[in-house]
């Protein structure tokens, strides 16, 4: 997709700070983050949200999930992270192309949702 910011930064035309890339997906560092590591993966074929994910996107979503965790341990979350997926406008999704938050650091994270 032409405007869409991740389909730029996966095609290497949008620079980012990149922990991990291969042919499928791109794990980079969040530009503005909410913990001392915040990654995003997302993979470069365009897929604007979790909800318009098919069968056929099985594989990269596993792939991603995998590879986000070990990019994450490895970016320093040893004791744990938080995986966050948000989609569509209910769920705050800012940039419409999939993509999987992994945020941690050394501290315990404050609840996810107030009541």
């Amino acid at each position: 997709m032409s405007d869409c910011i991740f389909c730029k930064i996966a095609a290497g035309d949008i620079p980012a700070k990149k922990a991990y890339e291969d042919d499928d997906m791109v794990v980079f560092h969040d530009i503005n983050p909410v913990a001392p590591v915040h990654l995003l993966a997302i993979p470069k074929r365009h897929i604007a949200s979790l909800a318009e994910a098919q069968p056929d996107d099985a594989l990269v979503m596993g792939r991603l999930l995998q590879t986000g965790a070990r990019v994450a341990i490895e970016q320093g979350c040893t004791d744990g992270f938080r995986t966050l997926v948000n989609t569509g406008r209910v769920g705050r999704q800012e940039v419409y192309h999939l993509h999987i938050h992994f945020v941690g650091g050394p501290d315990v994270l404050p609840p996810m949702l107030k009541r």
